[in-house]
């Protein structure tokens, strides 16, 4: 129906309850006198026109009325006793007196009338002509009786719990059959919302599913904190398999998902800690019309840097990296996404290459330089420790030399937990790029900081796509050891953290993430194994044994960088320690003329700050 039509037959739906009110008040009052008379004319005409221009002018004819509220509600009272205010003015002038009595009527009879129209059509279309008459009793013994495929049931009871619980009723899906709710609030409980009955609170969910057959739920709590979504998740995990969320309140706000979006329960629900939020006007005064460029932009967390600073609209970014597709890749989304609100160039090259670094930097001259790139997959790096050194510490100070000959504003480094007390050769080198990039800062008008972060989830290499094949090919599923424990973060989260940074430099500083507890990566293979659907039993685990270069556990920060302070909410920075960088670049110069295994032992005594039974560390004893 189009939209003048529509207006056309609500004007003919309230002409004809408008004219039975004042009628039925008359005849109610009169039943005897002549209800067509000059005064009941007039009244009912000017009842007509004021009512119909106070419907256009408040919107009322543009309401849709599937979606009606109290709201609605409030806007009919206020139409029809404006209306009827005017039509008693209009007796006042026309006859000196105003008839009360059959005013009074009339209101009321209309607001029901009206108001009653609307919304038994907003019930009729969100529940039907069945459920509309159903009671709990009779709600109870549908559910019982139905054999839908799947069997809903919505955790949490609110407002996003019944926009879920509309959605589905207005679908008419014969393959779902909602069940009904599970709120933290035991006092709904045996409680109808939105026709559908509360069986219990959360901790009654066993018992629930059981009952009513369930084999779906979707998790409603938008507002709710990290930690109460992991529980929630676990317990939900524990009973159904198909599991749901709707996103969270933060995910809403900035876009990234509508309210009417639901998703599949994801391992990041069960880390259980929130994410650190991002000081919008310092970020965005750093980077907004400015010239960035991105090393390894084509990586997990370089390419998430890319689409994070892309959001603050800069004058330029430059994505440079090694590998074609990757950068292309990344380059395409951001011209699709952003079509020509700016500048982006590729620059197809590796760290390595000194003299390119440097006439890059000359080419673009960026404000900004996130330096991301790196090869970070620990057992191949202790199999290839002169790959470690060439990337993660000639390619860092080759960018980093450019970065303060061309005098770029912030360079910021991505590092790793791994570099503190590393026993890895990936460890070692992310350390001695730290140490580099913080010797830099010393003499340089470029502002040099290191961000250091765990493990990230679903970055390449990580443990999760790894779990994910061996849980698609039928298992098992392999952990190196039953107690070793790691720090988890999200590639959106970490690359935030990287963009704070940068925004927060003073230049030197090695900045933290507060990370929360750390997860054994038992428990995390165990998660992964219920997300995708099935038993721990069924995929099974298998403990390899730890590889060459693996610690037990990652620390963030060393005991000497230790600083109490947080510089933004869970963000800390650490310590500057004092280096003798000259003896570390002749070290760094020195790895071609050993062999394997004692560049690997080469790398961890510089790291950790040695070098022959010597400290390296300046006025150490």
């Amino acid at each position: 129906m189009t939209f003048g039509k529509r207006i056309l037959l609500l004007m003919a739906i309230d002409s004809a309850i408008v004219s039975f009110s004042i009628f039925m008040s008359h005849f109610f009052l009169n039943p005897y006198s002549n209800v067509f008379d000059s005064k009941m004319i007039v009244a009912s005409v000017s009842l007509l026109i004021t009512h119909h221009l106070f419907s256009y002018f408040f919107g009322l004819y543009r309401r849709v009325w599937r979606y009606a509220s109290t709201r609605e509600l409030t806007g009919i009272v206020g139409v029809v006793t404006l209306s009827v205010i005017s039509t008693a003015g209009v007796q006042l002038v026309t006859y000196q007196t105003t008839y009360e009595r059959a005013l009074i009527v009339t209101w009321m009879l209309h607001i029901i009338l009206i108001g009653g129209v609307r919304f038994a059509w907003k019930y009729y279309k969100t529940y039907g002509l069945v459920t509309s008459y159903a009671t709990f009793k009779d709600a109870k013994k549908a559910v019982g009786n139905a054999q839908a495929n799947t069997r809903t049931l919505i955790i949490g009871a609110g407002s996003a719990g019944r926009m879920i619980a509309r959605q589905i009723q207005e679908n008419e899906s014969k393959d779902v059959k909602l069940v009904g709710f599970a709120d933290d609030d035991f006092t709904m409980r045996n409680l109808t919302v939105s026709g559908l009955p509360v069986y219990g609170t959360i901790k009654d969910l066993p018992e629930i599913v059981e009952k009513q057959r369930v084999n779906h739920i979707v998790i409603a709590m938008p507002s709710a904190d990290k930690a109460r979504i992991k529980e929630v998740v676990t317990i939900a995990k524990d009973v159904v398999r198909n599991v749901q969320i709707l996103p969270m309140i933060e995910d809403i706000i900035l876009g990234n998902l509508s309210v009417n979006q639901i998703r599949d329960v994801s391992i990041e629900d069960l880390l259980g800690r929130e994410q650190v939020d991002l000081d919008m006007s310092s970020v965005s005064e750093s980077l907004t019309n400015r010239t960035i460029l991105v090393t390894g932009a084509g990586g997990s967390i370089g390419s998430e840097i890319c689409r994070q600073v892309s959001k603050f609209e800069p004058a330029k970014i430059v994505l440079l990296g090694h590998g074609e597709n990757s950068i292309y890749t990344i380059e395409m989304e951001l011209r699709n996404l952003y079509k020509d609100r700016f500048q982006i160039d590729t620059e197809i090259s590796d760290v390595q290459d000194r003299d390119k670094m440097f006439e890059v930097m000359a080419k673009h001259q960026p404000d900004v330089v996130y330096h991301a790139a790196a090869h970070k997959h620990v057992p191949l790096m202790e199999r290839n420790p002169e790959e470690a050194i060439k990337n993660n510490v000639i390619g860092t100070r080759n960018v980093a030399e450019a970065s303060d000959a061309r005098g770029i504003g912030t360079f910021v480094m991505v590092s790793t937990d791994k570099a503190v007390n590393p026993t890895s050769v990936m460890g070692a080198s992310k350390r001695m790029a730290e140490m580099i990039v913080q010797d830099m800062d010393k003499g340089s008008n470029t502002r040099f900081v290191a961000v250091r972060f765990g493990n990230v989830l679903g970055s390449r290499g990580s443990v999760i796509p790894l779990f994910k094949k061996q849980i698609a090919r039928g298992g098992p599923v392999t952990v190196t050891h039953p107690e070793m424990i790691r720090y988890f973060m999200t590639i959106p989260e970490a690359s935030r953290l990287v963009i704070q940074a940068g925004s927060l430099a003073k230049g030197g500083e090695i900045f933290v993430l507060d990370m929360g507890e750390p997860v054994k990566i038992t428990d995390l293979a165990e998660n992964l194994i219920r997300l995708s659907g099935f038993e721990v039993d069924e995929i099974g685990i298998e403990f390899t044994g730890m590889r060459p270069g693996e610690k037990m556990y990652e620390e963030l920060l060393g005991k000497d960088e230790v600083h109490d302070q947080q510089v933004w909410p869970k963000i800390y920075v650490g310590k500057a320690v004092n280096l003798d960088i000259h003896k570390i670049n002749t070290c760094i110069d020195e790895y071609q003329n050993l062999d394997t295994d004692s560049l690997r032992q080469h790398a961890l005594r510089i790291a950790n700050g040695k070098i022959e039974n010597q400290e390296l560390l300046v006025g150490s004893k």
